[in-house]
């Protein structure tokens, strides 16, 4: 997959602050120690275009970034990835905390362009009751769940598919393994994005 441009598009803390949506959107959301941030630059292969930070809970907006993309079938494509506050950082305040929930939520359940969300897990953690919780919320709305297991790298290679085989089977349903670092899993994971955006990567040009 060959991005052609990533540029950032908003920044929100409250959802009557953000753009009516122009094209399909995919979120990304996790805890704030999962990478959140540095999957989605490995992604779009831009190193700077989402703030990352070695001390968790950085994130504390609704991030829209728009990209243009060249699939395999040398169609161009536009669509917005969305980079969603983190949660479980127990060292922010309480009220902090309590105001990205419904934010979250509010997002989830009213965004009419969204498509789909990546929830991001680290592999070596396996998903956590927090993402338990996220994953309930969204099985009853009208999108699709990605389950994205980040930090392959942190791992020797021949405890990654069993690692991922782990989190399979925790949850019920595939995870797309992934290293930010590395950039393992990058084209499986777009080509999931796409098909939950409706768009056949492999489809002849129109």
């Amino acid at each position: 997959m060959d991005v052609l441009d990533a540029t950032f598009l908003a920044a929100a803390t409250a959802l009557d602050q953000l753009p009516a949506p122009t094209f399909a959107e995919v979120a990304f959301a996790g805890r704030s120690n999962v990478g959140k941030s540095s999957l989605i630059n490995s992604l779009v292969g831009r190193k700077g275009l989402v703030r990352t930070s070695g001390a968790p809970g950085c994130t504390r907006s609704i991030n829209l970034f728009r990209v243009r993309l060249r699939t395999e079938a040398a169609s161009e494509v536009h669509l917005d990835l969305v980079d969603l506050p983190g949660y479980g950082y127990a060292q922010r305040s309480k009220a902090e905390r309590r105001s990205w929930g419904p934010l979250i939520e509010g997002f989830l359940q009213e965004r009419p362009g969204l498509r789909g969300l990546a929830l991001i897990l680290d592999v070596r953690r396996g998903i956590e009751s927090d993402d338990s919780q996220l994953l309930e919320f969204v099985e009853h709305l009208p999108m699709h769940p990605i389950v994205v297991a980040t930090k392959l790298d942190k791992l020797a290679k021949s405890k990654r598919k069993p690692a991922i085989r782990d989190v399979q089977q925790s949850i019920g349903r595939p995870v797309w393994g992934y290293s930010a670092a590395t950039g393992e899993g990058r084209d499986r994971l777009w080509k999931r994005i796409l098909e939950v955006c409706s768009v056949n990567a492999e489809a002849s040009r129109s």
